[in-house]
């Protein structure tokens, strides 16, 4: 967060107090219990203590740190997260948390017009693993008796889920760029086992937008369900639905004609963790998680957040911190749009310098936001690249003049020679840097990020 965002909190914050002294005080006096009191003293020194031990960190704020999928929460996520956590709000059920439902509501509604979704039903999560659990639970629901098709790039909670659910797993190989493979999947398909596919629009490895539009007609061809694990890319159907600059817009457009998507505002949409999203374009799907509490669901005739989720208990200061800063920033190109693609502006840009490096090699050009790259070795084999790209790794992350922060992907011998033939294949895989580019302010850090990464190169394989 930079000194600006800092500003902004120092002149909210203090508001945010304000808003929970106001509404308390037209209840009246009453006598605090001392059973919770602590001394001034020891606050103070336990504070001390806390602030001391976040040192330990990394500054996911800043350029320099080109990593994973993290960045600070916006000023009025924060904002709005403080506000309503002075209440604490259980989004469970209305009697709970009556203002943040209502706002919980009104956010989702507007994720699902960012998928064009024409009706849904859906709720926020804690997660996007718990979203993801939501709609295979679904899956499961309407075909016990199928299975669930996955990609290898995908993300491994939905071989887990699978596990978790008691149900078949298929998992199916990925094309020369990351992308479920079609060829493959309707081999799978014709078996009849499987119920539902899952696509990925922004795998967290390589950023690979699935071919949706594809997908969904070789599902229907098959009597198949679609699911669309949009947890990391999600908030790209801004710019892709709208064709805004050269991002092909079939895939996002196809996501409002599958049966369910999953989106984590606490990724690209500047939330705190946990944020996750789950819709369903029918609204019938709710009927899976019906279920009654005797002490519960009383206040409000229509259906609540609890009726339709697996989760009860969930904080009301989600919805709060969302929906304040969707009413700051709209999902719209003109809105949140600009920040994305500023990032993916960054991305497609260091692609460019990457091609023309001496010291470092594109390992493949990204769809969205995540740069994969390694150091060019002298020697071009496996063993060679993923020693020296964990040099550069570490020689990065340990420097105390100039440090930047980057991540490690590891890339299985077949997938790493199908995109550069050349390289000896002497181990079963290689890891190579993957750089995250999800803050805007990575375009104008470009060249300086670029340089220093170029620097540490040169260095890993000296």
């Amino acid at each position: 967060m930079d000194l600006n965002d800092l500003h902004d909190l120092r002149d909210w914050l203090p508001r945010a107090l304000g808003v929970a002294e106001r509404w308390g005080g037209q209840f009246g006096p009453y006598e605090t219990h001392d059973a919770q009191r602590v001394p001034p003293d020891a606050f103070t020194e336990a504070f001390d203590r806390l602030a001391k031990r976040m040192d330990h960190n990394y500054p996911f704020f800043h350029p320099r740190y080109a990593g994973q999928m993290v960045k600070p929460p916006h000023p009025a996520a924060v904002t709005g997260y403080l506000t309503a956590m002075l209440f604490n709000p259980n989004n469970h059920a209305a009697e709970g948390g009556p203002a943040t439902t209502e706002m919980e509501r009104e956010a989702v509604a507007e994720l699902a017009a960012m998928f064009g979704l024409p009706a849904h039903v859906g709720h926020l999560t804690t997660s996007g693993t718990m979203a993801n659990l939501e709609a295979l639970y679904v899956a499961r629901q309407l075909h016990p008796d199928r299975g669930i098709a996955y990609s290898s790039e995908c993300h491994y909670t939905h071989e887990r889920m699978c596990h978790v659910l008691g149900m078949e797993g298929h998992r199916i190989p990925a094309d020369a760029h990351g992308r479920i493979d079609l060829d493959a999947l309707e081999d799978a398909l014709r078996g009849g086992r499987i119920g539902t596919v899952v696509v990925t629009t922004g795998t967290t490895g390589l950023g690979a937008v699935d071919p949706v539009h594809e997908v969904l007609v070789l599902a229907r061809r098959y009597g198949a369900r679609v699911h669309v694990d949009a947890a990391y890319g999600g908030f790209y159907a801004i710019l892709g639905r709208s064709a805004t600059g050269d991002i092909d817009p079939a895939p996002w457009r196809a996501i409002a004609e599958c049966d369910s998507v999953v989106v984590d505002p606490h990724k690209q949409g500047l939330q705190p963790y946990g944020c996750g999203a789950v819709l369903f374009p029918d609204p019938r799907a709710g009927r899976h998680f019906a279920h009654d509490s005797p002490y519960t669901y009383f206040t409000d005739s229509d259906l609540h957040l609890g009726e339709i989720s697996l989760e009860c208990s969930r904080a009301g200061a989600a919805a709060a911190a969302l929906w304040l800063t969707l009413q700051l920033l709209p999902l719209t190109p003109d809105g949140f749009g600009r920040i994305l693609a500023a990032n993916r502006r960054a991305a497609l840009n260091w692609s460019d310098l990457l091609v023309e490096s001496e010291a470092l090699t594109l390992y493949q050009r990204p769809d969205l936001d995540i740069v994969t790259y390694f150091p060019t070795p002298s020697s071009p084999s496996l063993s060679s690249i993923d020693a020296a790209s964990d040099r550069l790794l570490r020689d990065g992350m340990t420097s105390e003049a100039d440090p930047v922060f980057l991540s490690v992907l590891r890339a299985d011998a077949e997938a790493f020679v199908r995109r550069h033939p050349h390289v000896v294949r002497d181990a079963d895989a290689a890891r190579v840097i993957r750089s995250v580019l999800i803050k805007p302010e990575h375009e104008h850090y470009l060249p300086t990020l670029h340089a220093r990464v170029a620097d540490l190169a040169a260095q890993a394989r000296a």
